[in-house]
């Protein structure tokens, strides 16, 4: 019976963290819904179109440092902060460099906190992980090799080039990372990431006509993204394997 009570009692806790959760997320919601409802358009850049765009973002990093306290600044939080600082500057076509900078460091501080004891299942990912690793290595090696000749033809080419193929190796080994870690939510919104940058690569360097939703499709995937990342960080548990659990569940 004891264990029963202990059992029913866990269920309630459980299920009362996830609606605090979920109430904590709330400026997150009201930002993107503000975000999506101004919708300045691209073709007018301003202090005010930057806030707004980064806003939902800088919601997710206050909502990171809450939970997981000033040390976070050095983990997903600071990741959080950087990706805001890009989103602003990617509002001015003329710093588009800058931007890709910060979510490059963006990147990289996601992938130093992938490492961490918090996230420690990486000695138990199973080949099939691996192999699923080496796939997304390909995909970004194949995408760059696509993307190589359109970046040629842009005037900063001598930049641009190099300084996206650090990119996509920054965001690949983020997503390896993310995938060792056996984390639904971090594993999700790592290949969604990659999946927004990519939609948005293909628009910004003209490989397609742009695309009628193009846009949308990429602020949606790039908010679920960072969602899934922030919210997957604060689940994260010392020594926990979430994704076995998943499977169990």
């Amino acid at each position: 019976m004891d264990i029963l009570e202990t059992a029913a009692y866990d269920r309630r806790q459980r299920r009362n963290t996830y609606c605090v959760l979920f109430l904590s997320l709330s400026p997150f919601f009201l930002a993107i819904a503000v975000y999506f409802y101004l919708w300045i358009p691209d073709s007018s850049p301003s202090v005010l179109a930057a806030a707004i765009k980064a806003a939902p973002v800088i919601s997710l990093a206050l909502l990171v440092l809450s939970y997981k306290g000033e040390r976070s600044l050095l983990g997903v939080a600071g990741g959080l902060i950087f990706s805001a600082g890009g989103d602003c500057c990617l509002i001015w076509p003329e710093l588009f460099l800058h931007g890709m900078a910060s979510f490059a460091l963006a990147h990289l501080i996601y992938s130093l906190t992938f490492l961490s004891t918090r996230y420690s299942s990486l000695s138990s990912s199973s080949s099939l992980s691996y192999f699923f690793c080496l796939l997304l290595w390909l995909l970004g090696g194949g995408v760059y090799a696509y993307l190589f000749p359109f970046l040629q033809k842009t005037p900063d080419a001598a930049v641009l080039t190099p300084g996206v193929g650090v990119y996509v190796a920054l965001i690949v080994l983020m997503a390896t990372l993310a995938v060792l870690t056996r984390r639904p939510l971090i594993m999700l919104g790592s290949l969604i990431f990659m999946t927004s940058d990519l939609t948005l690569a293909l628009q910004t360097f003209k490989v397609t006509e742009p695309l009628q939703h193009g846009r949308h499709i990429v602020m949606t995937t790039y908010y679920l993204a960072q969602l899934l990342i922030a919210v997957g960080d604060i689940k994260a548990v010392e020594g926990g394997d979430e994704f076995a659990k998943w499977k169990k569940s």
